[in-house]
């Protein structure tokens, strides 16, 4: 589509937004009706780790959108020489799971707490016997039920939870309620009725220690709505908190609100069964549509839902790629010092490149990327840990090769119970973000881990505010059509994709970093318990 006639589809409002909050950026997408990205906008920012809890002030999350919108209408006026007045559908997706409670006046009672704590292993270990279902630590349900067991005064004010999409959804809308991807990840889901499993909340509301409340889980838990239904219409308070200029009009179609696991699945048409993704950022999750049950429960394998209810096999991991931008920012302070000026992108390709020159085993050398504890390694605190024996190959290539191993590492360990215990077939595996900004490098290491080909998409450096524009989209057409028919036949009819398969040497090599990494775990988990933030013991 040519400017003028972009310029035009602007005019009339026929463009949706999708809007992502993610863990290190907040980015909105506006998209035309070929799908095709008009503007994009974003904003910084960072969880803080305060009182013993990772979170984000909510005043910073209106911030951010606010910031990320007025980009797009900086941007639209200036390339469209148009104003961005009226919008036909508006999609809200954000990092999923965590712990947002209010009361029957609307105030937050805690801070919102993150997928990133682990401070709810009794909780999750409790309801996952209940229920015989993986109930994960991050999920809303065990940080309910944590603050019960730890008789926190605030649980009988409870009169409503929810996500941080779901959060950002009911101030636009006025609409308390959940796509079921996303609630996916506050409860379990029934994928025959569409809802919370039945069984399970009344198992959940018979628990002694839940009926001395004086409310119900249902009248908690946000109304649930599959993928191309209406999930309300953006209010005039709604407008203008995303506006502020007031130059935004009301009205627009709300799409059910996602988390960034089903966003990504849309970003990369993987919501149809035995199709799979993964996405690598600050954290890393693996989405397999299941085309049967898994033979049995595990506790490192999540199931969730794709945007349309059917069963995902999730394999979610808290750390990637922080470690690898502290060194990056550790490589730009050393470039500065000696006169070298880099743009980010120069940067971070120079790294990656080096790889190319590196031992198939990273030269023996050992990384751990924890900036906060991982359940899959079974660790409780993060410590970020480079390790290297004597005699390892100590060089540029060999340790920038062992921080992207590292980056994979968990993920390795959760899939292989998918690929190796639960035998699992996926017919493709798309894979999305950041890390794969440097073309080749992080696909072929991320293939040689997993020992599985690895496709990126040309539309995968989207990332889930696109698919969450794409599902604001397919709410208009009220789901005519499934959403699996609707990606391939409206939206992804001429993809353009590289496929890269696992390398001997490199599956070697990763294999033998591998069994490095699994032996030296103690003395990561050592290191959360001795070495304190002050330093201390």
């Amino acid at each position: 589509m040519n400017l003028r006639e972009t310029a035009t589809h602007i005019e009339q409002g026929q463009v949706s937004l999708g809007i992502e909050l993610g863990s290190t950026r907040i980015k909105a997408v506006l998209i035309n009706t070929h799908y095709e990205t008009v503007s994009s906008g974003s904003y910084t920012w960072e969880n803080k780790f305060e009182n013993g809890v990772w979170t984000y002030p909510l005043s910073q999350v209106w911030e951010g959108i606010q910031t990320a919108y007025a980009k797009i209408q900086a941007d639209v006026q200036s390339r469209y020489h148009t104003s961005l007045t009226k919008i036909s559908s508006i999609g809200v997706s954000a990092m999923m799971h965590g712990y947002l409670p209010f009361d029957k006046d609307n105030q937050l009672l805690v801070p919102f707490r993150t997928w990133r704590n682990n401070i709810t292993g009794q909780a999750a270990d409790e309801l996952t016997k209940v229920f015989n279902f993986n109930i994960p630590q991050r999920w809303s349900i065990a940080h309910l039920y944590q603050a019960i067991l730890n008789d926190e005064p605030h649980v009988k004010d409870v009169a409503f939870i929810t996500t941080l999409a779901g959060y950002v959804h009911w101030q636009l809308s006025g609409r308390k309620v959940l796509g079921i991807g996303d609630a996916s990840g506050v409860f379990p889901i029934d994928s025959q009725t569409l809802d919370y499993n039945q069984d399970f909340l009344d198992k959940f509301s018979a628990l002694e220690n839940v009926q001395k409340y004086p409310w119900q889980i249902t009248d908690l838990l946000p109304e649930v709505i599959v993928a191309g239904h209406n999930a309300g219409q953006l209010t005039d308070p709604g407008a203008k908190l995303l506006d502020p200029t007031g130059k935004l009009a009301a009205g627009s179609l709300m799409a059910p609100p996602e988390g960034d696991a089903g966003t990504g699945m849309v970003g990369t048409n993987s919501v149809r069964k035995r199709t799979g993704n993964l996405s690598v950022g600050t954290s890393a999750f693996s989405m397999n549509v299941l085309d049967a049950p898994l033979k049995k429960l595990h506790r490192d394998i999540d199931i969730v839902t794709t945007p349309t209810g059917d069963p995902v096999a999730m394999v979610h991991v808290n750390n990637c790629s922080s470690d690898i931008n502290a060194w990056v920012g550790l490589f730009r302070e050393f470039a500065e010092a000696i006169g070298a000026k880099l743009d980010t992108n120069k940067l971070y390709e120079t790294l990656f490149d080096a790889t190319v020159k590196s031992d198939p085993d990273a030269g023996g050398l050992t990384n751990y990327s924890y900036l906060s504890g991982e359940n899959i390694t079974k660790i409780d605190a993060g410590r970020p840990l480079f390790i290297r024996t004597p005699n390892a190959k100590m060089n540029l290539a060999n340790f920038f090769l062992t921080q992207l191993y590292a980056a994979f590492a968990p993920l390795k360990i959760g899939m292989d119970i998918l690929l190796n215990e639960e035998h699992v077939q996926t017919d493709v595996m798309i894979a999305q973000g950041g890390l794969f900004g440097t073309p080749v490098i992080g696909q072929q290491v991320l293939a040689n881990a997993l020992n599985i080909p690895i496709t990126i998409m040309n539309t995968a450096s989207e990332g889930g505010p696109w698919g969450m524009a794409v599902l604001a989209k397919y709410a208009e057409t009220g789901a005519k059509q499934p959403l699996a028919d609707f990606l391939d036949e409206q939206v992804f009819n001429d993809p353009e994709s590289m496929t890269l398969t696992p390398e001997p040497a490199g599956v070697t090599g990763y294999q033998k970093f591998i069994k490095r990494y699994q032996a030296g775990l103690p003395v990561e988990s050592l290191a959360g318990q001795d070495i304190t933030e002050e330093g201390k013991k």
